[in-house]
């Protein structure tokens, strides 16, 4: 991949992040060389104009979580022919489409210090590495009008959402959008970089006229139209620089341009103008997506909109003639190459869930009598209701045989689904898709969705890592815009009054960002709590070395151990004490290479003293994959707890770092797999149930296996280890076999029922990079 990558020395002074190479005053003038940038405008620390103080901004923000623009309004009605008599409804309405000024949201957005991030190193990471964007700063530095200039691309995205089913089916239309110059991770982070700028129309008729070819136009143009309208003010200053304040408080140049759009399928359909189950992407005939063929470009398809008719271009190639896209109105806008890859609907609920998950389900009824079939779909549900909770994973009691799943429903069954049905469907399933097509399970793998798989590759390489881009991140913008301002209403005429309280939560959004610039506030506390409690969201800078803490409380009370002796009869480890013994001496004599085993008892430290236990510990790390703060940093809590929640016992498994010597040929990359019984302090050690690494990945999942390790007696072998030899938390899940599980099997016996058990490395993003 890297052999496609253009040199950095390539790179013109066009963009940096969100920052240029090179100062502008207010003017747009260029600084004198060498000269200093202005220095920004000192304001008082207690200035919290237009607030009093501290108190009265935080009671505004906590009252309304509420920009500085005005909302503004256009109508659009149909323009078409109309028949003389009794015209229907639709052809004489007209719909209301609402928006922000879209430069005035940029210019927002820029000017926010939390996204000022520079950075000159180029990897396929963040949108502004990606081939595209590099592809439009040439064009910005072979002009000389513009050369400069910071390339600012802008990001759209829409989808129709439903902010209440029980009362009249309400659903609306938001348009939202971002630049690209913000990373990655805040995006990912579900920050305010994304914005809603407007409201669009949704007409609606009678189910007499529904169906009417005219009427299906009116919603597919007005669309389009509406949506070159609202961008309308960003056009000027696609060709002619424009003078934008940044977060840092200085001036810039700025060129405009439209960048990727973010959409699930259908949406695509209508903005590449093409017939349903036709890729946009490309050429290939709907009955072979998968054959072969040439990408789809902006000229290609003008040329073929002037050649063939209607009806040719319909049914040949899956256009749809008689509309106008949006971007026609604007330069250097390919639809066809712009629309983003959609993870969340293509992979996780269309791959998956949609393909995946169903035909497995095909295949066994295919294979068995009805009877079998039940027997082992519910044997599936019975091993993914066993498997064990972790951080990040919710569970699921009855299995996966429920009706409405969310994404974040197929996000984690996808994570432990290949071991679950193993040994009841053949390898060649877990393998590959291709089995279900020579079973007869499916007749065509002819399927939008899983053929877009297919264009990845390509997007990678020009807009750069698909995660920073997905439907996820304007269906979490739903919530904040659009569901939540809708409960605040009194439900008459809701629109209004959602349009109000996203006018105060840009405001204030603006006033945090200036407040931070004044350094009065932190952008965000240190440390926010996400939807699962053992995960926390840390806004802390980026580090790629990973950190352990104990927990801050302590395991306290008389009936709790709080001596060596007192735990190893808590834990019912007899023999507790003479591991503490040579664990001090290893830590005591680091650099003696003896084996302990060979070492005489009365050489080994004793400790009688008191000891603190705690329940849990947190790990801190670099994960931008996962639910993270804005720098990609993760924290994650290993649970040792002998009574979770009242009920049972929660004794988490950890990854531990050992030395090369010690690893020796097993190991994945120097780490061994254990289980924690108890975290105690004197120095900072815990106390873990180690367990004895395969030789290699599983052939069929690709994930490791491992055994519990026992002692020469057949009994469990503890050892006692420093925190810091801690890496992480890792997820098992059990190697189920051929064997149906038994009913009453519960998560929490887990890790004490099987004998072998998968490391599970698609859990979260760490793992996978170190459990390959």
């Amino acid at each position: 991949m890297a052999k496609d990558m253009r040199p950095l020395w390539k790179m013109s002074p066009v963009w940096v992040w969100t920052v240029t190479l090179t100062g502008r005053q207010q003017s747009g003038r260029f600084l004198p060389p060498g000269a200093p940038l202005p220095p920004i405008e000192p304001k008082l620390p207690s200035d919290w104009t237009p607030f009093c103080d501290c108190t009265e901004f935080e009671t505004a923000e906590f009252l309304y979580q509420l920009g500085d623009i005005m909302w503004q309004s256009f109508e659009g009605k149909y323009t078409g022919k109309k028949p003389s008599t009794n015209p229907p409804p639709w052809m004489y309405t007209m719909y209301d489409v609402w928006f922000h000024d879209p430069c005035l949201s940029v210019h927002n957005i820029l000017s926010n210090i939390n996204y000022s991030v520079q950075g000159d190193d180029r990897r396929w990471n963040d949108f502004m590495s990606g081939n595209w964007v590099w592809d439009q700063a040439d064009l910005i530095a072979e002009d000389p009008e513009t050369i400069g200039s910071t390339f600012v691309p802008i990001i759209l995205g829409s989808d129709k959402t439903t902010v209440s089913v029980t009362t009249g089916n309400n659903e609306y239309y938001p348009l939202y959008l971002s630049i690209g110059n913000v990373h990655n991770n805040v995006h990912c982070a579900h920050r305010d970089a994304v914005v809603l700028i407007g409201f669009l129309a949704m007409p609606k008729t009678t189910k007499e006229h529904a169906a009417d070819t005219k009427f299906c136009k009116l919603r597919q143009q007005l669309f389009h139209s509406s949506v070159a309208k609202i961008l309308k003010s960003l056009k000027p200053a696609m060709s002619t620089p424009e003078v934008v304040c940044f977060g840092d408080g200085h001036y810039h140049w700025v060129i405009y341009g439209l960048g990727p759009y973010i959409a699930d399928y259908e949406e695509q359909v209508l903005l590449a103008c093409i017939v349903r189950g036709w890729c946009l992407k490309c050429l290939a005939n709907r009955e072979n997506l998968d054959e072969d063929a040439l990408h789809c470009c902006r000229d290609y398809m003008e040329a073929l909109v002037e050649e063939a008719t209607l009806g040719e271009l319909w049914d040949d190639f899956g256009i749809v003639g008689d509309l106008v896209p949006f971007t026609n109105d604007f330069p250097h806008a390919d639809i066809h190459q712009l629309i983003m890859p959609d993870i969340l609907h293509q992979v996780i609920k269309g791959t998956f869930k949609d393909h995946l998950v169903d035909w497995v389900e095909k295949y066994i009824r295919d294979q068995h009598t009805k009877c079998q079939a039940d027997q082992i779909l519910d044997d599936i549900d019975r091993r993914i209701a066993t498997v064990t909770s972790f951080s990040g994973l919710q569970r699921f009691p009855q299995g996966h045989g429920f009706k409405q799943w969310t994404g974040d429903d197929s996000k984690v069954l996808m994570k432990i689904y290949l071991p679950a049905i193993e040994g009841h469907v053949p390898q060649d399933v877990v393998h590959t898709f291709e089995v279900f097509k020579t079973t007869g399970t499916v007749l065509t793998f002819s399927l939008p969705r899983q053929h877009s798989l297919k264009h990845y590759f390509r997007h990678i390489k020009l807009f750069a890592a698909p995660n920073g881009l997905c439907s996820s991140i304007t269906e979490n913008k739903h919530i904040k815009a659009v569901k939540e301002p809708y409960r605040r209403s009194n439900r008459f005429n809701a629109l209004g009054q959602m349009l109000v309280t996203n006018q105060r939560l840009d405001k204030l959004v603006a006033m945090q960002a200036d407040f931070s610039r004044r350094r009065i506030t932190q952008e965000e506390p240190v440390q926010g709590r996400a939807d699962d409690e053992d995960i926390d969201i840390n806004n802390g800078p980026k580090v790629i070395e990973a950190h352990l803490q104990l927990a801050k409380t302590l395991h306290e009370g008389k009936k709790h151990a709080q001596s060596v002796a007192a735990l190893a009869h808590e834990l019912g480890i007899p023999h507790l004490t003479t591991v503490l013994r040579k664990f001090l001496f290893k830590q005591t004599l680091p650099n003696d290479l003896c084996n302990l085993e060979d070492v005489p008892f009365y050489k080994c430290p004793l400790y009688e003293g008191k000891i603190s236990v705690f329940q849990s510990t947190s790990a801190r790390f670099y994960a931008p994959s996962d639910l993270s703060g804005v720098a990609g940093m993760h924290i994650e809590h290993i649970h040792a707890c002998p009574k979770w929640c009242n009920e049972h016992a929660h004794y988490d498994c950890i990854f531990i770092n050992m030395d090369i010597s010690e690893a020796g040929e097993q190991g994945m990359c120097g780490l061994e797999v254990a289980r924690v019984y108890c975290f105690f302090s004197f120095t900072s050690q815990g106390v873990t149930y180690p367990c004895a690494v395969g030789d290699g990945p599983d052939a069929d999942t690709g994930m490791w296996v491992v055994h519990p390790a026992h002692a020469a007696n057949h009994s469990p072998a503890y050892t006692i280890i420093h925190i810091s030899s801690i890496f992480q938390a890792v997820h098992l899940i059990p190697m189920y076999g051929h064997q149906f599980i038994p009913q009453g099997l519960s998560h929490q016996h887990s890790y004490d029922a099987f004998r072998a058990y998968y490391v599970n490395k698609y859990a979260d993003h760490h793992t996978f990079e170190i459990a390959f």
